[in-house]
């Protein structure tokens, strides 16, 4: 019992810095955070023409490489984000998870991490992915994704079909 009560503190304290750790993030890289019409969807605002809507749940981190405080780059640990980047921004941005890094200049697109593997589609633009120990890649454009695996498999670029397209941007009321 005294496991069970130790084990439940420990996973309230994690939610609760990981909650306060997000809002400090935000605050130092120039975007704000607005919840999504009622739902549990979060949308955060950022300098420099970039907006992310994180799916419920979703768990990642802004990254400032340069420290400039602005955001270039997501590291995204478990299920979805959609961004949409304006061209001519500038700089580039990335997304980085386990499996994969997803780079671009200007774009609308989503990366999804599930178990073993990360998905990435393009609704607008042009998008570079690779894994993270390759430095050969593809790039997809509108209407294309890729689903990267763990392992060395080539990296397919695939038209995904209208009902997996509509199926993740409902995850972001889209």
């Amino acid at each position: 019992m005294t496991r069970y009560f130790r084990g439940a503190a420990l996973s309230l304290f994690a939610i609760l810095f990981s909650a306060s750790m997000a809002s400090a993030q935000v605050g130092k890289s120039g975007c704000s955070l607005q919840q999504v019409g009622g739902t549990s969807r979060q949308m955060l605002k950022c300098t420099g023409g970039l907006t992310i809507i994180a799916e419920k749940g979703a768990r990642y981190s802004l990254v400032d490489r340069n420290r400039d405080n602005r955001v270039d780059g997501v590291r995204l640990q478990s299920k979805a984000l959609l961004l949409d980047f304006a061209p001519g921004s500038g700089t580039g941005f990335q997304v980085t998870t386990p499996q994969a890094i997803a780079a671009v200049r200007g774009t609308k697109w989503a990366v999804d991490v599930g178990a073993g593997k990360t998905s990435v589609f393009v609704e607008r633009g042009q998008v570079g992915v690779q894994r993270p120990s390759a430095n050969a890649g593809v790039v997809l454009g509108p209407g294309e994704g890729v689903d990267v695996a763990q392992g060395t498999s080539p990296l397919t670029v695939k038209r995904w079909p209208r009902p997996r397209v509509a199926a993740l941007m409902a995850r972001f009321g889209q």
